[in-house]
């Protein structure tokens, strides 16, 4: 008796299409998962993507507490911003004040983070670090108006006692943006350390183990392993600092105010000026608008000149 062999047929439509269903269970777990995205979600519409397109319709507007309805006035803000000479001063002291910050908070987090990876790892240490950036930016910068006041401030009071003259570190000209960037890398310079210090974890010893064979000294280890591997996290680090930095308002506002003479008036602080002082919430939307242009760019330059999507490890 002879049989013959029977070929197996091609799956159906609506098998192929039921084999590229999800896994039992993957369905529930997607609605978890939505229900533990939804109230960030909630928050990010309502506290910044709202406010963030109200922004961008205020900024086309003439519009203060005074009158009634905003009225278009299409890109005549725009027009206005860029014959302004008080945008480009705000413009340059941001800059100025951004360079200062970024270049000495970096240089020291990456020191300290050094320092901790070798010479100790202590979790009280690193709590310690953490303390500045705890506190308030608000009574940070009060506490330092204070310590550096010219009359009753305790630096100035030793300088004078050691022999060195006085110093009006917030009223002088040369030194009021300095002081600011100052105040505001004594508090967050901790923070950017562990993360920095964080980035170090992830390097493999057996990386400097061999370095060490081949005859390598710390130092060139330090820059030929450490700083290539760490692209990663210092582009990172130096995305979130040069956005935080081009955001300074606090500490300028309860010190200095824009003075004297406009050498410390910050974007933040013209934009705040503009729509709550003068109530030319249009202009200081536009304002608003730039700036979220030039943070974007600038994240989008540093990613792309850093390469952070790439890592030496690979």
């Amino acid at each position: 008796m002879s049989t013959t062999a029977t070929e197996p047929k091609a799956p159906t439509a609506r098998q192929r299409r039921a084999a590229r269903t999800r896994p039992p269970g993957s369905r529930k777990e997607l609605w978890a998962a939505l229900v533990f995205i939804l109230p960030a979600l909630i928050g990010f519409v309502v506290f910044y993507l709202i406010p963030t397109i109200r922004g961008f319709y205020f900024s086309m507007t003439q519009y203060n507490l005074l009158s009634n309805n905003p009225r278009w006035v299409g890109f005549a803000n725009y027009q206005q911003i860029f014959r302004d000479p008080l945008f480009y001063n705000a413009l340059a002291v941001t800059i100025e004040y951004v360079l200062i910050n970024i270049t000495f908070q970096t240089i020291l987090a990456v020191l300290i983070a050094a320092m901790m990876q070798r010479l100790t790892q202590s979790t009280v240490l690193r709590g310690a670090m953490l303390l500045p950036w705890l506190i308030s930016n608000v009574i940070a910068a009060l506490v330092w108006f204070w310590l550096l006041d010219y009359q009753i401030g305790i630096v100035n009071q030793f300088m004078s006692t050691v022999g060195m003259n006085r110093t009006a570190f917030f009223a002088d000209e040369f030194w009021a943006i300095p002081t600011i960037a100052f105040v505001n890398v004594w508090r967050h310079v901790g923070y950017t350390a562990l993360l920095v210090f964080a980035g170090m974890q992830t390097i493999p010893k057996y990386v400097y183990e061999a370095a060490a064979i081949d005859g390598s000294s710390e130092w060139n280890s330090f820059w030929r392993i450490t700083m290539p591997l760490l692209r990663p996290v210092l582009a990172m680090v130096l995305v979130i600092t040069v956005t935080g930095s081009f955001q300074v308002f606090d500490t300028v506002a309860v010190t200095t105010r824009g003075g004297p003479v406009n050498v410390t008036r910050v974007f933040q602080y013209y934009i705040y000026q503009k729509a709550f002082g003068e109530g030319q919430f249009g202009y200081g939307s536009a304002l608003s608008v730039i700036l979220f242009i030039i943070l974007g760019a600038l994240a989008v330059l540093q990613l792309r000149l850093l390469r952070s999507g790439e890592s030496d490890l690979a």
